[in-house]
């Protein structure tokens, strides 16, 4: 398992930083806020990815800004292959569909209808609860919102885990990059069909695709990328799994353990994260719910896997370092 010291231990701030002036330590991260709220201000909220991870860059280097060698070092061998990752997926998802079986419309909707009793849940979530683009209630929007916060939240976990607890970044970088992997490879060999796009071939009753609708009335974001094909990052059948369902619970097992003391209360909220987006990608008509299930599964063994190589690694160097000791002494 991960380590289970709470964040305040893992938030304790390093020597380097320590003796750093505290107008630099301060005003560095303070000079990032304002400049990155006027921002949003401005533009939206960051969520392409070169964006985010340019804004990222910047949160990296105003609260390391008391050691730029980390910075720098960080930079290069932490996050570069890590974003380089990130973008090779997103330039290679956009063509799995048909790359080698074609895309499958209807076993994961036959097993939503059994689940359900006849009925996929998006169907009955829609009909009683969408009122079209001309009449959204709140939960409209509060569906966008969860919907956002998948672009938000693993990039911005991995840049407090690397200010904070570099050994847990490289497990939770690891895991996310193992997750990207083996969603792309089902991708590949079980394309499968959305909700939204069964209904407009007629193989389920109508649905409507809500978030897009409802980002087209906020404006705090372009997602246009977001929704694009080909090398523009999107992929209509890459349902299964619903990797927005798998990082939201990824996000919950790796922070979990750490919430002890003043911060337990955390976890309720926490563990609501994963069935609040789950909620949201099927009444959104983005995946059916056997969608979200496969992700919840991948990410539970993706965390499983990589954790137990990672304390088996860990505990190697412990008995290297231990026998390099005592042959020293």
């Amino acid at each position: 398992m991960a380590s289970t010291r709470p964040l305040s231990v893992l938030t304790t701030p390093v020597g380097a930083r320590a003796r750093a002036p505290t107008w630099l330590r301060w005003g560095a991260p303070g000079v990032y806020v304002v400049a990155l709220v006027s921002y949003i201000a401005a533009a939206g909220v960051p969520v392409s990815r070169d964006t985010l991870l340019v804004w990222v860059a910047g949160a990296l280097l105003a609260f390391s800004i008391s050691d730029p060698r980390r910075f720098v070092r960080g930079l290069l061998i932490d996050w570069v292959p890590f974003a380089a990752i990130l973008f090779l997926y997103d330039l290679l998802r956009g063509y799995a569909d048909g790359l080698v079986v074609p895309a499958r419309e209807l076993p994961q909707l036959r097993a939503d209808e059994w689940l359900f009793g006849g009925t996929a849940p998006t169907v009955w979530l829609q009909a009683h609860f969408w009122h079209g683009a001309e009449d959204l209630r709140w939960y409209d929007y509060a569906t966008w919102g969860v919907y956002i916060t998948h672009f938000l939240a693993t990039p911005l976990l991995a840049a407090v885990l690397w200010i904070v607890a570099s050994p847990r970044f490289r497990r939770f970088v690891a895991m996310v990059v193992a997750l990207a992997l083996t969603g792309f490879a089902t991708y590949v060999l079980f394309p499968a069909v959305p909700p939204w796009l069964a209904s407009f071939h007629g193989a389920l009753a109508p649905t409507g695709r809500v978030v897009p609708v409802v980002w087209s009335t906020v404006h705090w974001a372009n997602a246009d990328a977001l929704f694009e094909t080909g090398s523009q990052y999107a992929n209509d059948v890459a349902a299964m799994p619903s990797l927005h369902a798998a990082y939201s619970l990824l996000i919950v097992l790796v922070l979990w353990n750490s919430l002890h003391g003043r911060l337990v209360w955390v976890r309720v909220p926490l563990a609501l994260y994963p069935l609040a987006m789950g909620l949201a990608l099927v009444y959104g008509g983005e995946h059916y719910l056997v969608d979200i299930l496969a992700g919840w599964a991948y990410a539970v063994a993706v965390f499983e896997v990589v954790s137990a190589v990672a304390n088996r690694l860990a505990k190697r160097r412990s008995r290297v370092d231990l026998a390099q000791d005592r042959s020293s002494a």
